[in-house]
């Protein structure tokens, strides 16, 4: 892939061979995201798990302690009181079984979390195909199938993000955005560093992270110790 100039100046402005410690990444991913839009801080993590194995696999959320930087849209299937608790908690769309065809057949997805209450996932079930492949499924343990729709929604807003295992066994996550001061891109880092850590599964043998790698949207990666972050 042929990158401009602007891009492989960056590069050289840093040895990527380097694996920097979380302080000295953060601020070069910083000084990367030049775009004329405030970049996402995202953070790439490669395991030693084997996905394919269900013990094997990670998934899990994390409040980040100074949120994403980003507005978060939350669709809530539920009915009765619970479709109530969920307005009043500020979901931004409410709704049930009328919602199955405006997603299934109008293709509306503009919402970027999905949280259910358990009575309704047979519900939910049937929109598989479409949620599924976007991330969207409701999962009790991301904390979006649950009776407390209230704290679901309100962790949400607050900067709740999902981490979990790609087909590479890759795991992908936003840190923040560009603006954030290096103290808040730390917080966050480490919030979600410990969630990583704590969720090990018991089964892998060898090197749980091979490599940990931040870069802003537009920009190149930078290597982050992984002896350091574990120690």
């Amino acid at each position: 892939m042929k990158r401009g100039k602007k891009y492989q100046d960056l590069v050289k402005a840093y040895d990527k061979s380097v694996q920097y410690d979380k302080a000295e990444a953060i601020s070069i991913v910083k000084k990367n995201a030049t775009a004329k839009f405030d970049e996402t801080i995202e953070l790439h993590i490669k395991t030693g798990c084997d996905g394919r194995h269900a013990d094997q696999q990670i998934r899990g959320a994390v409040v980040l302690p100074h949120g994403t930087g980003k507005t978060v849209r939350v669709l809530v299937f539920a009915k009765g009181p619970k479709a109530d608790e969920a307005t009043a908690a500020g979901a931004d769309f409410v709704g049930g079984e009328e919602l199955i065809p405006k997603i299934q057949n109008e293709g509306w997805v503009d919402f970027d979390v999905v949280v259910a209450t358990p009575d309704m996932m047979g519900v939910v079930g049937r929109l598989g195909r479409v949620l599924g492949p976007k991330g969207l499924m409701p999962n009790p343990k991301a904390g979006t199938v649950t009776m407390d729709v209230t704290k679901a929604v309100n962790d949400i807003k607050a900067g709740k993000i999902e981490y979990r295992l790609d087909k590479a066994n890759i795991i992908h996550v936003p840190v923040g955005k560009a603006s954030f001061s290096e103290a808040d891109l730390a917080d966050n880092f480490q919030a979600l560093m410990d969630a990583i850590l704590k969720a090990r599964p018991s089964t892998v043998k060898g090197a749980y992270l091979k490599s940990i790698t931040l870069a802003p949207t537009m920009g190149p990666g930078v290597k982050v110790s992984v002896a350091k972050v574990t120690e």
